[in-house]
């Protein structure tokens, strides 16, 4: 997912939606405080080796856990970033330059990751056809991974058809299915319907931003439960699946 912010293709006549409420409320140090800051001016200004730079030299190499620099820094910029752009402060290009600095610094990240014992799990994430936010689903890819499941990560934008045929040819344990605009719910549904039809059984979760825009649409879905947050799908999957 890129930043949290409402909206499509960089067109804010389309912000028809209300603001959501501000459930993202981070519960940091001075520390942690100073570090996302130093992050977020490096996203601003274009400068990923910076970025990087911060979250290893600043952040890993001075005790800081993995899990930590995901949710207090990235996450918590990524949401700034939104914000900003939603207020017209920041450009599209701006949000789509910081949000690629987001995803190169996980996937340099990504080989540091403390990873649990295998549990023998496989889950499936992906983003429904037309969702371009995927920083989200890369962080809840990376906490599943780390609480020992075998994640298989499709990323952005994934057709319900090719959704569907993947999860009958090589099939998973869960599938979570990442959706961080309202109006991208009718692929959500779809996205369901598709893989029911080839695999009736299948847990599914379904998370993501957009039902901090509307937590009445959590109702409207047939899945096996929620993660709004990516602690939450982690216990949640750990719960569902026995392990």
């Amino acid at each position: 997912m890129r930043a949290g912010a409402p909206g499509f293709n960089g067109n804010r006549n389309l912000l028809t939606l209300p603001r959501p409420p501000p459930a993202h409320v981070i519960q940091t140090t001075p520390a942690i405080d100073t570090l996302r800051a130093r992050y977020l001016a490096a996203q601003l200004s274009g400068n990923r080796q910076e970025a990087l730079r911060l979250l290893v030299d600043e952040g890993l190499l001075c005790g800081v856990p993995l899990q930590e620099l995901h949710l207090e820094v990235i996450q918590a910029a990524q949401y700034e970033i939104g914000r900003l752009w939603q207020e017209n402060v920041i450009s599209v290009a701006q949000e789509h330059l910081a949000t690629a600095i987001s995803q190169y610094v996980l996937a340099h990240l990504y080989r540091h990751l403390p990873r649990d014992p295998a549990n023998g799990k496989v889950v499936m994430m992906a983003c429904v056809e037309g969702e371009l936010h995927e920083v989200g689903a890369r962080m809840a890819s990376d906490f599943l991974e780390m609480a020992g499941f075998d994640v298989r990560f499709l990323g952005a934008n994934m057709p319900g058809d090719h959704l569907a045929r993947m999860v009958r040819e090589s099939p998973p344990d869960l599938l979570a299915l990442s959706i961080s605009m309202p109006f991208h719910m009718p692929q959500v549904r779809e996205a369901v319907r598709k893989v029911r039809a080839v695999s009736p059984s299948l847990p599914i979760a379904v998370g993501g931003l957009a039902f901090d825009w509307g937590p009445v649409l959590e109702e409207e879905l047939a899945v096996s439960f929620f993660g709004k947050s990516v602690r939450e799908l982690v216990a949640s999957a750990c719960r569902l699946l026995g392990v």
